[in-house]
């Protein structure tokens, strides 16, 4: 009988992450510090208008491209939040979170055999939508003593002649890092030059702390190379309901469009009514939950260096990435000995690239109660190992 797969799909790695997440929810008294979802609910008022919508019968498509009003909305938020002008009308489409923003871009763009530089380590589903997009993963190391920033030397060090595109996963996951104008401004200087073209996935750009998130798209030259992707899941607490866009130059825009025209049809239409009221009134409660964050950002922070831990101090999304190498452990090892030993699930940083090896992915997504039992727990488990 003919083999039924995809030998492209085969060759896929699983998520390192949903190993830990299936594995903590068969325990009983087991906290988990490893998925990055919000523990806030989506606001009352975000959710009121998604069950007004569902009262008021709209229950239909909506365009392609996403409700006018909330392609409108966006357009606003991104001249107010990132200097940056979108046409609503073909310049921003809403996609089905920001992940299905990422594929689409990158199966827009790429022909097979073109080159993407992806910066590591970094979100879990950028390397395998180049590889199904029949593109080639090239990978940047992001080291520690760069604050895990991707610098002009490294960029410089992996651009080939079938390089085409640059994934700038700023505010970082897993490691909390950003990008300041100025670090950005040597960065464009290469793209320009070697006419590259940039996917940046700005989702955690509420979650930026001690400054305010500056996108690659609003330096000069770059509007027209840039496709910004964000959405709702993170700022605004709604992962469940699926909400993301993207914004583009037409030319690109229009190919991602057809795509999602065929594959998706539309984003959830309540959705998009729950996502126009949370652009027009729901900035308190973004400031709010990051407020939040940064004092559990602190404290774990704190925390963590008090028993014994190696941390850089991450200013964006919400997430520290310590390092364990002192402990003489993988970070496989030291996340399945945690988990097993002091029920406490943590990601191990390969999850997110080979070069995370030697470091954790821990989230503060969760309340200050949830994160004090976890580190008296982590803190009893490092004892045992020195």
């Amino acid at each position: 009988m003919r083999n039924p797969l995809s030998q492209k799909v085969v060759g896929l790695q699983p998520s390192g992450i949903r190993k830990f997440f299936d594995l903590v929810s068969e325990m009983e008294d087991a906290i988990s510090l490893g998925v990055g979802e919000p523990d806030f609910d989506t606001p009352w008022h975000i959710r009121e208008e998604g069950i007004y919508s569902l009262e008021k019968g709209r229950t239909f498509y909506t365009s392609n491209a996403g409700l006018k009003e909330l392609k409108e909305e966006i357009s606003k938020y991104l001249h107010r939040h990132c200097q940056v002008q979108y046409q609503p009308k073909d310049e921003i489409m809403v996609t089905v979170g920001g992940s299905e923003a990422i594929d689409l871009a990158l199966r827009a763009m790429l022909d097979p055999g073109d080159e993407v530089l992806l910066p590591m380590p970094s979100y879990v589903s950028y390397l395998p939508c180049v590889i199904l997009s029949d593109g080639v993963p090239v990978e940047i190391e992001l080291k520690e003593e760069d604050q895990f920033k991707l610098t002009k030397e490294a960029l410089l060090a992996k651009i080939t002649p079938k390089t085409k595109v640059l994934v700038m996963p700023f505010p970082n996951n897993p490691t909390g890092a950003i990008m300041t104008r100025e670090d950005l401004q040597e960065i464009v200087e290469v793209v320009i030059e070697k006419d590259l073209y940039v996917i940046s996935d700005e989702i955690y750009s509420e979650l930026t702390y001690g400054g305010q998130h500056v996108s690659i798209a609003s330096f000069s030259g770059m509007r027209e190379r840039t496709v910004l992707i964000n959405g709702f899941s993170k700022s605004f607490a709604m992962t469940g309901w699926r909400m993301g866009y993207a914004a583009a130059p037409v030319l690109i825009l229009e190919q991602m469009l057809k795509i999602h025209q065929f594959a998706i049809m539309c984003a959830p239409t309540t959705s998009q009514y729950a996502a126009v009221e949370a652009l027009r009134n729901g900035e308190e409660d973004v400031a709010s939950m990051r407020e939040a964050y940064d004092q559990r950002r602190r404290f774990l922070i704190h925390e963590l260096r008090r028993i014994g831990f190696e941390v850089f101090e991450p200013f964006g999304a919400f997430y520290v990435f310590p390092s364990i190498k002192k402990f003489g452990m993988t970070s496989n090892e030291f996340a399945t000995r945690l988990l097993e030993e002091e029920k406490v699930a943590v990601v191990p940083g390969t999850a997110f690239g080979a070069c995370g090896e030697g470091f954790l992915r821990i989230s503060y997504a969760y309340s200050i109660d949830s994160l004090k039992i976890a580190l008296e727990r982590i803190e009893k488990f490092i004892s045992r190992l020195s």
